[in-house]
């Protein structure tokens, strides 16, 4: 005979804050290797930044006193907990119609039976799910796909670069540079089309009214960089910062500033950036891949000074231009040994000519830029990092009524903010189009 508990009792043990915090970090790459500070209670984060080196020298005489250049130091400022939420949705008729409660014994309670058979996919589901969310974040920016051809239609269709980020029923703000940022929602039908890569929005979930990009005001082109982001996502400065927004120049499509100063009055806020792309200094193409990731992390380390960059994070488009130059044409290169991860990376070490050469292949990572990272240069500022939200009576979850029944919503929110804090040490190989 199934035992009946109550629903919150039953929470409190499948879906406690150390159990989230543990896969959310296991389950993404940068999480599971960044330093984190969980000392952050509220309030600003002071992030000193080093501004200038003492610099002078003179031969044959000392330096004159008051030509004597110092030290410097410049400090920037973390003054907004960055935070993102994720719901979770139980009806309570799923949730009793099985066991005892079905037998009208300890009629209303929970049944444990019903309830382990649905929990378990849905905490497996939606921690990936935060996991990618996080992972696309921190890696890429507040945005988790872009188009690749103007959606100008009436049609809703929309052709993007990952069409896996999205599902059917989400609901998706679309903005570009000009225009109002507009809301749809991943039609039931044909909503997603992997082999076309192509996206249908509706104007409501579960409608089947698709958008109209056509109206004047909501066409989203690709000279205005549109864009595909989750709800409030796409207002500045609302998401984390990510990696790319800290160390690309402003130029490139980075932030002019990080943490209040500008990068561009300082060497050490700005991060080696190398241009990818067929026109730019180092291009490029399928065939030679391994050989500009290394170009590239050398003059890392020659620019970076001291840079202590060791590995070198791609999507796996890339890695799998890596991989087939390895196993088509050694060449100077050995393959040292190849590591796969459950959640989503591949960790491949490579030893040429100029050093060995960590390359990581990352599932949320986009494939136009390969992040040449510093561990010990940068950190994750929170107090907790994940934590479930409890209503004034401790419960986890809060009780909607409806006429069709009660359902159960479960909240669940990531907060805190990453802190590049020595830029010169990291690099980016950016604007590849392989």
């Amino acid at each position: 005979m199934a035992i009946t508990r109550s629903f919150n009792n039953m929470l409190n043990e499948h879906l406690d804050y150390q159990l989230l915090a543990e896969e959310t970090i296991r389950r993404n790459y940068i999480l599971s290797h960044i330093t984190m500070d969980h000392n952050w209670r509220g309030g600003t984060i002071p992030v000193p930044f080093r501004g200038q080196r003492a610099s002078s020298h003179a031969v044959g005489a000392y330096t004159a006193t008051s030509d004597v250049s110092e030290n410097k130091f410049v400090r920037g400022v973390i003054d907004t907990q960055k935070f993102v939420s994720g719901t979770m949705k139980f009806h309570h008729r799923d949730l009793v119609e099985h066991g005892s409660a079905a037998k009208g014994q300890n009629s209303g309670m929970v049944s444990e039976q019903s309830f382990l058979k649905n929990l378990p996919d849905t905490l497996e589901d939606f921690v990936d799910d935060n996991k990618d969310v996080l992972s696309t974040a921190l890696l890429n920016g507040s945005h988790f796909a872009s188009l690749t051809a103007d959606a100008t239609a009436a049609d809703g269709l929309m052709v993007v670069d990952h069409p896996e980020r999205f599902q059917v029923d989400q609901k998706v703000v679309v903005d570009d540079g000009n225009s109002t940022p507009i809301t749809g929602y991943v039609a039931r039908a044909a909503g997603i089309n992997m082999d076309t890569n192509t996206i249908k929005l509706v104007t409501a979930r579960g409608g089947s009214t698709a958008f109209d990009f056509s109206n004047s005001g909501d066409e989203m082109t690709l000279a205005q960089g549109a864009k595909c982001y989750i709800d409030g996502a796409q207002t500045a400065g609302a998401h984390f910062t990510s990696i790319r927004q800290q160390i690309l120049s402003l130029a490139n499509g980075g932030d002019a500033n990080l943490f209040g100063q500008v990068k561009a009055n300082y060497p050490y806020l700005q991060a080696v950036n190398i241009d990818g792309s067929s026109g730019g200094s180092a291009p490029v193409t399928a065939s030679n891949v391994l050989e500009r990731i290394f170009d590239a992390w050398v003059t890392v380390h020659k620019k970076g000074r001291n840079s202590r960059a060791s590995e070198a994070i791609m999507g796996y488009t890339l890695l799998g231009h890596v991989m087939k130059r390895l196993e088509n044409t050694s060449g100077p290169y050995k393959h040292v040994k190849t590591e796969v991860n459950a959640f989503g990376w591949t960790e491949i070490t490579v030893i040429g000519v100029k050093g060995q050469l960590k390359i990581v292949g990352v599932q949320e990572m986009d494939d136009d830029a390969v992040i040449f990272l510093d561990w010990k240069s940068m950190k994750l500022h929170t107090n907790g990092l994940v934590r479930t939200v409890k209503d004034p009576e401790g419960k986890m979850y809060f009780t909607i009524r409806n006429t069709t029944g009660h359902e159960y919503l479960v909240d669940i929110e990531t907060f805190g903010e990453l802190a590049v804090f020595r830029p010169s040490s990291f690099g980016i190989l950016h604007d590849i189009a392989v």
